[in-house]
């Protein structure tokens, strides 16, 4: 039997309301048991005193590119890139060449994870073929393959004829329909937050009210459907008002916010570094505080990274031509620690739900619980390592930060995958 005992750690889990000094004991994959003063026996033992054990944090936004763009990304750099940033799952998006939009690719990638995988990937699959925003994708058979939700992120859904399909077709499986909101008519050719700045720097601007009509058409839609709506890196004041109205009324719909939009605005682009090009764009400071704010109150239900990791040359070309997107995996733990827990937004608790509890509850996921009899995904922090971003030792491919050379207080050191130990308390 293969067992592991957790020893003296600050075990904080909000699905079984429990945040105090406690040992977990691991036994073939599975929590065995969460107490004060358990004994270790055969059971190899890791001192975890002085430190936060978590359930695993599951990060439902990213992009692992393969199969097409392994140029950019792999499954087995992108895992162990999550694995390193103190995830142990991810939901990839469907983006890839060619699309998740039939089972073959699902399978696909769910067989390349097993062989190189660091830690569980979670296959989301196409609305659209093709993501095209035209014919639906068959939902039924990339659900049945393994997709965990559908989306044609990078894309909105634009045909509302067809946004109401694709929600009427997704509450037969009862998956969450996962939208990239935003109404690319309102600014062909936009790469930043319309605003000072983007008139400042003569570049092309992005409203706010891109996002929040279409966030409200898409509310209105699954209402119509009675379906599940999950908003994608939600980034301003009005879509977050349209969740928060949707969620008032019953209505099954959540979102997640990126901890980019969290910690920067649209003032960060003022130095032309592709670095903070991604889509939805950094926005006001304004929208920034809305965002906290939703943190608080509860409105948010996770917060995922949009990992989007590019070659090199993608991003070193002219803000105009640059790819949109940054990585994320392994710095969004320590910049929640520090930014969000360390200034005073959020407790412990509500971080690890943002980034565990959430995240499983809105992918309905077995996850994101140390009870006795889950699965054995643990997150291992210590709130006082310090952490510089320094994106050459990434164990993604990706550089593309926008927080290269901050240094931060916090950090996970272990994840524990199904039991298995990556980063182990030793390298402390």
């Amino acid at each position: 039997m293969n067992r592991l005992l957790i020893k003296g750690g600050r075990v904080v889990d909000p699905a079984s309301g429990l945040d105090a000094e406690r040992d977990v004991l691991i036994e073939d994959g599975r929590i065995a048991a969460v107490a004060p003063g358990l004994t270790a026996g055969d059971a190899r033992m890791m001192d975890a005193r002085g430190l936060i054990v978590a359930p695993g944090f599951i990060d439902m936004h990213v992009h692992l590119r393969e199969p097409g763009f392994e140029h950019k990304e792999t499954i087995e750099t992108g895992t162990r890139a999550a694995a390193a940033g103190g995830f142990t799952s991810v939901v990839t998006m469907a983006n890839t060449r060619p699309v998740n939009d039939n089972a073959a690719v699902t399978e696909l990638i769910l067989r390349r994870a097993a062989e190189v995988g660091a830690v569980h990937v979670f296959p989301v699959g196409a609305i659209t073929k093709g993501l095209e925003g035209k014919e639906l994708a068959e939902m039924g058979e990339l659900i049945a393959a393994g997709a965990v939700a559908v989306s044609d992120d990078g894309r909105p859904v634009e045909d509302p004829r067809v946004m109401r399909r694709a929600l009427e077709y997704v509450t037969a499986f009862d998956v969450p329909l996962i939208e990239h909101s935003e109404t690319p008519s309102l600014h062909p050719g936009g790469v930043m937050n319309e605003g000072y700045w983007s008139t400042a720097l003569g570049l092309r601007g992005i409203p706010a009210a891109s996002e929040e009509i279409a966030v409200r058409r898409n509310v209105i839609l699954a209402a119509l459907a009675g379906a599940r709506l999950h908003i994608a890196h939600l980034s301003t004041r009005a879509a977050l008002d349209a969740v928060r109205d949707a969620k008032a009324r019953g209505l099954r719909v959540t979102c997640e916010v990126t901890p980019h939009h969290l910690l920067l605005t649209d003032e960060a682009v003022k130095t032309y570094d592709t670095r903070t090009k991604m889509n939805p764009p950094l926005r006001s400071e304004e929208d920034r505080q809305a965002l906290l704010s939703g943190l608080a109150d509860g409105t948010i239900d996770a917060i995922a990274t949009d990992h989007a990791p590019h070659h090199a040359d993608d991003k070193q070309v002219e803000y105009d031509k640059a790819a949109f997107g940054v990585v994320g995996l392994e710095t969004a733990v320590p910049l929640a620690l520090d930014r969000l827990v360390g200034a005073g937004h959020l407790t412990i608790s509500r971080l690890v739900e943002l980034l565990s509890t959430g995240p499983a509850r809105v992918l309905g996921l077995k996850k994101g619980t140390l009870a006795p009899g889950a699965d054995a995904d643990v997150t291992i922090l210590d709130p006082e390592r310090s952490f510089k971003v320094e994106s050459a030792r990434f164990q993604s491919k990706g550089r593309n930060t926008p927080f290269e050379g901050w240094t931060l207080r916090g950090q996970a050191v272990a994840t524990i995958v199904s039991g298995r130990i990556d980063s182990p308390l030793s390298a402390r």
